[in-house]
């Protein structure tokens, strides 16, 4: 700025011609002429450095665009930029979207989004979910947690998802979280789905017990179809985590508010879990569930299914263990006592 007023104070003084002048200060003709042209415009100001910043953006997002994401995003509050653009290339194809980032930033100029402060986190226990390759092999069952209607009624969501597809199967108000209820559920679930390898739960009621090895009337009925109950740790949500972060996000959409009556909220159930099978994408090539859900039939169990012997208990308590000793061959009588009088 002060080589620049020299520039001016000298020019004024006329005592050099234009060229000698911008030798002297080491600039070029154009950029004296410049200085010269801009100090006559607007002052001292215009010897100020001007932004570089450019006029326009020829590759900015248009405002129908900007408006469609906003629109989508008021549809459904819970969905972020990666949903989103999934969505509306499935709704309309022939438009060519920006990338999810863009999405991203529009929804932060908006004032939709909430950033959250990453955490450090230690190394999981385990990964349960690692070997799961397929439909059916795995269902993951648990109560999302009590809330209250709009009318004071309690409301206790039991949701049966599908490890594999993350399709949910179930999302049904049960009046009593008792082995009634679950088990209606579950054998309607299958009668529809097919019937799972496996099941994921965690130790509470009706899914475990307090008795031998943990067994509960209702998983033993489970093994009885020759399906495998898997328990997870007890204080090791994140063993189950597929499954927990449906709930969190049938909290968002479901729960916020609450609905007046109990009916009410199941229809508001049933209807996230439309939305959620079949429109919302998720991170499996961003795909909604029912892309990846495959139905296999319901075969009734044999005979020979009864109860298999508890080999699969006997397998796992002598890997504790390390051998089977005269304790184990003990277990296994009492097993068959237990067994027996539950079948019969």
């Amino acid at each position: 700025m002060d080589q620049r007023l020299q520039f001016l104070s000298s020019y004024q003084k006329e005592e050099m011609s234009l060229s000698d002048l911008c030798r002297e200060f080491g600039v070029s003709r154009p950029t004296g002429y410049r200085w010269i042209n801009r100090y006559k415009e607007v002052g001292p100001e215009g010897l100020l450095d001007l932004s570089r910043k450019p006029h326009g953006c020829s590759h900015a997002t248009s405002e129908v665009v900007e408006n469609a994401i906003l629109a989508l995003r008021n549809k459904h509050p819970s969905w972020g930029a990666r949903k989103l653009k999934a969505r509306l290339e499935t709704l309309q194809p022939k438009v060519i979207w920006p990338a999810a980032s863009t999405f991203g930033n529009i929804l932060s100029r908006a004032g939709l989004t909430n950033p959250k402060q990453k955490k450090r986190r230690t190394t999981l226990y385990s990964e349960p979910f690692s070997t799961v390759t397929a439909a059916n092999q795995l269902w993951c069952m648990d109560f999302k947690g009590y809330f209250s209607t709009g009318d004071g009624a309690r409301c206790d969501p039991f949701t049966i998802t599908d490890a594999y597809s993350r399709y949910l199967i179930r999302c049904q108000t049960v009046l009593r979280m008792d082995l009634s209820q679950v088990a209606a559920v579950c054998e309607a679930a299958m009668n529809e789905y097919g019937m799972p390898a496996r099941i994921r739960t965690d130790n509470g009621a009706p899914f475990a017990g307090n008795g031998l090895l943990g067994l509960s009337k209702l998983s033993i009925s489970w093994t009885k179809l020759g399906i495998v109950h898997e328990r997870i740790q007890p204080g090791r949500p994140q063993q189950n985590g597929r499954h927990e972060r449906m709930h969190r996000t049938l909290k968002e959409d479901t729960t916020k508010p609450p609905a007046l009556t109990l009916r009410l909220q199941q229809k508001k159930f049933d209807r996230f879990r439309q939305i959620f099978n079949h429109e919302r994408p998720h991170h499996r090539g961003e795909r909604p569930h029912r892309t990846v859900l495959i139905s296999y039939p319901l075969e009734p169990p044999a005979a020979c299914l009864a109860f298999r012997s508890s080999s699969a208990y006997l397998t796992q308590f002598a890997s504790v263990v390390g051998s089977i000793s005269p304790f184990t061959r003990f277990l296994k009588l009492v097993m068959r006592i237990k067994l027996s009088h539950s079948l019969g």
